[in-house]
C-alpha cells in the first residue's frame, strides 16, 4: 500500500490486477445514483483516501487525474470500500456537479440502456425532491406549491395531516393502487415541508441510519 494511504490510515489491501490497476465504481452517497466507472492505481488509491476527492489512473494518458480538475465537478468522497474479492473499489461520493463529460449526471444514461428509460426508486424521489425544491423558490404564477407556500408552515403542515389521514382510509379499504397514489400524495407535501424547513430526504436516510445502530 501506498504511504499515502497508510498515512491516511486506511487498513484495506486492495488487489490490484497484472497492470497494477483496480475498477473503481463512483456511487452517489445520497442518492445511491452509480455515477461512473474509473480505475485507480496505488498512489491515486491513496490520495482519494487521503485527500477525500477522487483520484483515477488514466489509462490513455497514462497519469493521474483528480476528477474535476478542470471542470471543477468535483468528487467529494465519504466513504471507500473494498468487495469480498478486494478486486474492486466502490467510492461514496457527493458530486459537485455532473460527472459525465457530456454534462450527464451520470455516465451511465438511458442511451445506453437495454431496458425502459423509468427511473430507478432513488432516481425518482431525487428529482421528486429537486422539482418541489425549485418550485419553492420560484413562486411561480399559478404553481401549486407557491399556492401552498403563500399559505405558510402551517397550511404546508396541515396539508400533510390531510395526505395521512387519505392514506389512512385507503389501507383501511384494502385498495392498493389508491394507497399508492394517496403515499405519493403524502410523499409530495412531506418533501415541500422537508424543503420548506432547508431539509433534505438525506437527513431523513440519516436519522433512520443513526437509529439502526
Amino acid at each position: 500500500m501506498s504511504k499515502d494511504a497508510a498515512a491516511a490510515g486506511s487498513t484495506m489491501r486492495p488487489a490490484f490486477d497484472r497492470h497494477a490497476l483496480i475498477p473503481a465504481i463512483v456511487q452517489d452517497a445520497r442518492t445511491g445514483r452509480v455515477l461512473m466507472l474509473g480505475y485507480m492505481n496505488e498512489e491515486s488509491f491513496g490520495r482519494t483516501v487521503a485527500d477525500r476527492e477522487a483520484w483515477f489512473w488514466s489509462r490513455s494518458r497514462r497519469r493521474l487525474w483528480r476528477k474535476g480538475e478542470t471542470s471543477g465537478n468535483v468528487l467529494r468522497v465519504r466513504d471507500v470500500r473494498l468487495d469480498c474479492d478486494s478486486d474492486t473499489i466502490l467510492v461514496l461520493a457527493d458530486p459537485a456537479g455532473p460527472t459525465c463529460h457530456t454534462g450527464a449526471t451520470s455516465c451511465f444514461t438511458a442511451e445506453g440502456s437495454t431496458g425502459d428509460e423509468t427511473s430507478a426508486p432513488f432516481e425518482a424521489s431525487d428529482e421528486l425532491f429537486e422539482v418541489v425544491r425549485r418550485r419553492l423558490t420560484e413562486r411561480s404564477e399559478g404553481s401549486y406549491v407557491a399556492k401552498l407556500a403563500a399559505g405558510g408552515v402551517e397550511r404546508m403542515a396541515k396539508k400533510v395531516g390531510e395526505e395521512a389521514t387519505e392514506v389512512v382510509i385507503a389501507a383501511m379499504k384494502g385498495d392498493r393502487d389508491e394507497l399508492a397514489r394517496e403515499m405519493a400524495d403524502l410523499w409530495f407535501h412531506t418533501y415541500l415541508v422537508l424543503a420548506d424547513a432547508g431539509l433534505t430526504p438525506e437527513d431523513v436516510w440519516a436519522e433512520l441510519a443513526r437509529r439502526r445502530r
